[in-house]
């Protein structure tokens, strides 16, 4: 029986990576517009901005420059649009919350995208989908797009520039691309999410190689192949798999961590990478995986080893109270939740005692 035709949006339409990447993208900029907003967001790279404003100018393009005020969210996507109605594409130049709110204001405005990711901290720069917040950064929800961007620019020299800690979270959020794939979606019987999900466990077993000389020393190869795994692989993966390659409960826990102001200061793949470990922890205990308990002996010293959280006390979440903590399980087991796609019921408990049970932590790793 042949199965009904279902549209994905895999990739990016072109795709320029390496060092000189915007350079060499500058031709490509002005076939798609005359007429960019420039969005991006942090202080630390408005020089930068600034210079790619100046190239586009040079070449006789009208930019348009503003900044997120929050993380993607309405508040800001509503006076963008405003901002963008003499514009004829969108130009997102930062970190993840910059990337999906360009690429979630083309999408409403059925403009152009760019997307010029100026850390390796995630894929966002390749997927179609943008994750929404409110102003005060608590995750409200993600929208799925129509389309990749028409041009990703990845310039190793842009990249280079961000400080380690966005590479170590990108590590941790590209790592979780393989525990969670395996658990939703390895039974699958559709051809691309198996090779999907078999994508993501080569792209694990590459990071846990590479990490520890990529984030030593940003001249090497394996910093190349690391950066590019968090900022492009990871985005295959989601582009092959479509929805039924699925996040499961550590990008849940994420969700529910971001209802917490007291740990707004820590990055998406922090949270994410911490999320895995109450993962395999669930597995552990709800679903009787002994391979979940290995594997999570496994990868807490290699978090640790990046400077990436392991415990609640990491997260800033030390004097959280069990309240606090509640509101973290609620939202993560909220019907719809990602969480739910473990092969097992988990309440908002069980998750809890999954959280507070990853507060001893193991020393980290000479």
């Amino acid at each position: 029986m042949v199965s009904p035709i279902s549209s994905q949006a895999i990739a990016p339409t072109t795709l320029l990576r390496g060092q000189g990447a915007w350079g060499e993208a500058l031709p490509y900029i002005t076939q798609l517009c005359q007429r960019p907003l420039l969005l991006g967001r942090s202080m630390a790279t408005q020089p930068l901005r600034d210079q790619l404003s100046t190239d586009l100018e040079a070449l006789g393009l009208s930019v348009t420059a503003s900044n997120l005020r929050f993380d993607c969210c309405e508040v800001d996507l509503h006076r963008l649009a405003d901002e963008a109605a003499p514009c004829d594409a969108i130009l997102a130049a930062g970190g993840g919350k910059v990337l999906d709110a360009g690429k979630l204001l083309a999408h409403r405005l059925k403009l152009p995208c760019i997307t010029v990711p100026l850390s390796a901290a995630t894929c966002a720069g390749w997927t179609a989908l943008a994750n929404l917040y409110t102003p005060d950064g608590a995750f409200e929800g993600d929208v799925v797009l129509d389309r990749c961007p028409d041009l990703l620019v990845f310039d190793h020299g842009f990249v280079r520039q961000a400080p380690p800690r966005t590479l170590a979270s990108g590590i941790a959020d590209a790592l979780a691309k393989w525990y969670e794939a395996s658990v939703s979606s390895a039974d699958s019987n559709d051809g691309l999410v198996q090779q999907a999900v078999q994508m993501a466990r080569v792209l694990r077993d590459q990071l846990l190689i590479d990490s520890p000389v990529a984030i030593e020393d940003s001249t090497s190869a394996a910093w190349e192949r690391t950066i590019e795994s968090c900022g492009l692989t990871a985005g295959v993966m989601g582009g092959l798999g479509g929805a039924r390659c699925r996040t499961v409960a550590a990008h849940a826990v994420h969700n529910g961590l971001t209802q917490l102001s007291a740990c707004h200061h820590m990055l998406h793949g922090e949270k994410v990478g911490f999320g895995i470990l109450v993962q395999l922890r669930l597995e552990e205990r709800l679903g009787n995986n002994r391979l979940a308990a290995q594997a999570h002996r496994q990868l807490k010293p290699v978090l640790q080893s990046l400077g990436l959280p392991v415990c609640l006390d990491d997260l800033g979440l030390a004097n959280a109270s069990p309240s606090d903590l509640q509101t973290v399980c609620e939202f993560a087991c909220q019907d719809g939740s990602d969480l739910h796609h473990l092969p097992f019921p988990v309440t908002p408990a069980a998750l809890l005692d999954a959280l507070v049970g990853l507060a001893e932590r193991s020393p980290v790793p000479s």
